[in-house]
């Protein structure tokens, strides 16, 4: 295993280790992906000591080079430091215990064996020795090796015990699952749906952490299915819960909207590594349960379900405690406009209608498209086809509209200090009314955005009501 810890850096905490009287190993996920061949350049690195983990963190940082801060958790008994590309954590190994109601343990100094007891899956329990008379040496008391071979995701100890003492476990191996692209073992996973509830006790913050890891995937699907079959879904994101499964009246049934929504989100995990706007694309159409409804003739619909979703984002984010400024705002606008380009894309579309698009979904609009293009999932190709031979065509005209009307993020000409000034008036009413006036032309295209246009218009647009400029 020597291939996995031939940096420098190893070298350096093994003597410093031996010259310390003290043991060190390399564990966890560092170890793991080093296994997989997946990339590590810019890796965090978790070094247990036999010991204490502070004072061989500061030992090292000193020999690497003075100036190097390295940052201490006393209560947790860390320290750690960063260097090239690296992030190296430094703990004394520990035992822990649990009540049943927290998931902070009770520690106690340990040995190596106790940290890998307490370790939450047996690929991460794996260690590789930085001791002289061993070192290299992979230590791996669960057949983590084997997990790896077989892509499974399996707990050292009773499942049920690793699930009860810290529920959040449970959120990890999924993300592991769907990171990875591994299966859980089934009396793994069988422990996680008998301790669904207990995630309970598990802050939002932390399971939003996992939920972002999951949805960053190559396929998050993978992972919310996992999530739905565990019976967690229903637990941390009721309102995507709902979205599955089918109604059937009059011998007509509607898509199942929770693979419907799933294969959305794959589809712009494939285009787009943006975390906002796969988060997006997961709550697109998250308000169809809630605005289903039958109308005989016509079917199964879901009118008004982009304007309700916008609506419900705010309450799941703040829920989620995701962030409340403008990532919600940006996912919040693309669920409210994810149908405008659908639409357009579906009917003879005019120069009003783009550029009332543009000017509402402002920087937005690429990502907006992209969502739009995800959201066709019909298995039949001529239709497929269709809508994105339509989409292009959008494009097209939107990119035409954008370079000769300057739509995008535009503010009218004329603003509203201007036109009290002009005609003499006090902020209020009637020149907002008039000021919206310029917007609603420029957009209908009726003039150009161009300044010396919207005086001329605006002009003639107050004289109708009885107000003239004021004579200089």
């Amino acid at each position: 295993m020597k291939k996995c810890i031939s940096d420098r850096i190893f070298s350096l905490i093994a003597d410093t280790a031996y010259e310390s009287g003290t043991e060190a190993y390399v564990i966890g996920g560092y170890v793991r992906d080093c296994l997989l061949g997946r990339d590590h350049d810019q890796k965090d690195i978790d070094i247990v000591v036999k010991g204490s983990g502070i004072d061989l963190a500061r030992k090292v940082a000193r020999r690497i080079s003075p100036g190097i801060k390295v940052t201490v958790y006393r209560n947790f008994g860390t320290a750690m430091f960063r260097t090239g590309n690296h992030i190296i954590e430094f703990v004394g190994a520990r035992k822990e215990s649990y009540s049943s109601d927290s998931r902070k343990p009770i520690v106690e100094d340990g040995d190596l064996e106790d940290d890998q007891n307490r370790r939450d899956f047996t690929i991460n329990a794996l260690a590789i020795s930085l001791n002289r008379n061993n070192y290299g040496e992979l230590i791996d008391p669960f057949n983590g090796i084997s997990d790896l071979d077989q892509c499974l995701i399996r707990t050292p100890l009773e499942p049920g015990r690793t699930f009860s003492d810290d529920p959040l476990r449970m959120l990890r191996a999924i993300r592991f699952a769907s990171q990875l692209d591994f299966s859980i073992q089934p009396e793994t996973f069988e422990s996680i749906r008998k301790n669904a509830g207990r995630i309970s006790i598990v802050s939002y913050e932390r399971i939003t952490v996992e939920l972002n890891k999951i949805l960053m995937s190559s396929r998050p699907s993978l992972g919310f299915r996992l999530l739905y079959d565990s019976g967690l879904l229903e637990k941390i994101m009721p309102e995507f819960y709902k979205l599955k499964g089918v109604d059937k009246k009059d011998n007509q049934g509607h898509k199942d909207n929770f693979d419907h929504t799933l294969q959305v989100v794959d589809n712009v995990s494939a285009m787009s590594d943006s975390l906002w706007l796969r988060w997006a694309a997961l709550l697109h159409d998250i308000a169809k349960p809630v605005t289903k409804k039958y109308i005989e003739g016509t079917g199964w619909t879901f009118h008004g379900h982009e304007f309700i979703g916008s609506k419900m984002v705010p309450g799941i984010f703040k829920r989620l405690k995701l962030p409340m400024g403008d990532s919600m705002r940006y996912v919040k606008k693309l669920v409210a406009l994810h149908l405008r380009p659908i639409i357009l894309s579906q009917e003879s579309v005019t120069d009003s209608a783009l550029r009332r698009l543009l000017f509402d979904a402002g920087d937005d609009i690429d990502d907006l498209m992209l969502l739009c293009e995800a959201d066709i999932t019909s298995k039949n190709e001529r239709k497929v086809k269709h809508h994105l031979r339509n989409f292009g065509i959008v494009r097209k005209k939107l990119q035409e509209i954008e370079q000769k009307d300057h739509i995008r993020n535009f503010q009218p000409p004329i603003d509203g200090n201007e036109i009290i000034k002009m005609f003499n008036l006090k902020p209020g009413r009637q020149v907002g009314s008039l000021k919206s006036s310029i917007k609603e032309a420029i957009l209908d295209g009726i003039i150009p955005n161009e300044y010396k246009a919207a005086r001329e218009f605006l002009i003639k647009k107050a004289a109708e009501i009885g107000i003239k400029p004021v004579e200089k």
